[in-house]
């Protein structure tokens, strides 16, 4: 099942730089290996903001949720979530 994530991350202002530093870190070592085992199927910045569009690819609901969860960032985000459906006139083999 396909879902539009669309991410958006907002650290303390007062967090140490070395602890945000290491929270990135493990952030993009997760998102890698989520890319590369094809749950996190596309990762694209918003331009001027720190935030993120994404389309993951899970089983339902709750196997987003529990990826979401995973995530290093997770407490600092706010998120907002469209599932998706395979439109009628796309000539793509693989968007489902």
């Amino acid at each position: 099942m396909l879902f539009h994530v669309q991410m958006t991350v907002r650290l303390p202002h007062d967090m140490p730089a070395a602890e945000a530093d290491a929270l990135k870190l493990r952030e993009k070592a997760l998102a890698q290996e989520l890319q590369r085992e094809g749950v996190w199927r596309h990762l694209w910045r918003i331009a001027g903001r720190y935030a993120n569009v994404s389309v993951f690819d899970v089983p339902d609901n709750a196997a987003l949720h529990d990826t979401l969860t995973r995530l290093p960032l997770f407490p600092y985000m706010d998120i907002e979530v469209q599932p998706l459906c395979r439109h009628p006139s796309s000539d793509r083999d693989n968007d489902y």
